[in-house]
C-alpha cells in the first residue's frame, strides 16, 4: 500500500497559494445509482438535485473558516451550480470558469455502463494513455489541468483557491500536487479512494 502522507511540496513546483478541491453535488445519476455515464448530450447541462445543492450547502460552510480568495469552476452545469452555492456562502463576488477543469470525456463510453468505462481505463498497465474513441486518456486530462496549475501558480501568490470540478480532474489534480509521479501510484490512489472524492467532498492540497 502506498502512503499518502507524503511531504506534498516533494518532487514538484514550490506552491505559491493554498488549493482546495471541491467535487459537484449529487445528480440524478448518482441518486438513481443508474450505474451509466452521463450521456453526451446531457453531460454539459445536467442539474444538481435538491440534495446536491444541500450537500453543496454543508460543504461550503465548512469553508467559511478557510478565507478563500478565488473561485475556479468546471462550466458544467453540475460544478457551475455547486460553485455558484459556494460563492454565495463565501460572500465572494466572481467565479472564474476554465474548460481544463471540465470532466474527462469518455468518447464511445458516454452513457454506457460505467463498469465498461473502468475496466478501459484500469485494465492495462498502460491505462494512463488508453484513449478511447472520441474520448480523453487520463493523460490527456493531466496534461490540462497541470497547465491550469502552472498557470494559477504564475498569476497568484499567497491565495487560498478553491477548485470545483469533477471526480478525475480533482484526483489527478491533488496527485500531481502530493508528489504522486508514478502512473501506477496515481492509479493505486484511484483505486483506493484516497483522492478521489466523494460528491461535494472537499480535498486541501
Amino acid at each position: 500500500m502506498v502512503a499518502w502522507d507524503r511531504d506534498p511540496r516533494k518532487n514538484v513546483m514550490k506552491l505559491n497559494n493554498t488549493y482546495f478541491f471541491m467535487r459537484h453535488g449529487q445528480t440524478i445519476y448518482q441518486k438513481e445509482k443508474r450505474g451509466i455515464n452521463y450521456k453526451s448530450e446531457e453531460n454539459l447541462s445536467l442539474p444538481l438535485t435538491d440534495e446536491g445543492m444541500q450537500m453543496a450547502k454543508e460543504s461550503a460552510e465548512k469553508l467559511k473558516s478557510e478565507n478563500i480568495n478565488i473561485i475556479f469552476s468546471s462550466p458544467y452545469l453540475r460544478t457551475k451550480q455547486t460553485a455558484e452555492i459556494t460563492a454565495k456562502i463565501l460572500d465572494i463576488e466572481n467565479i472564474n470558469y476554465d474548460e481544463r477543469l471540465v470532466d474527462i470525456d469518455l468518447g464511445e463510453f458516454m452513457g454506457r455502463p460505467s463498469e465498461e468505462s473502468k475496466k478501459f481505463y484500469f485494465g492495462s498497465t498502460k491505462s494512463f494513455d488508453n484513449r478511447p474513441k472520441g474520448g480523453e486518456s487520463w493523460n490527456d486530462v493531466l496534461t490540462r489541468v497541470k497547465s491550469f496549475l502552472t498557470e494559477l501558480e504564475e498569476k497568484y501568490k499567497d491565495k487560498n483557491i478553491l477548485i470545483v470540478s469533477h471526480a478525475d480532474p480533482i484526483w489527478l489534480m491533488t496527485g500531481y500536487l502530493k508528489g504522486i509521479e508514478k502512473p501506477e501510484e496515481l492509479v493505486e490512489a484511484n483505486k483506493e479512494g484516497c483522492l478521489h472524492p466523494r460528491l461535494a467532498q472537499v480535498i486541501k492540497a
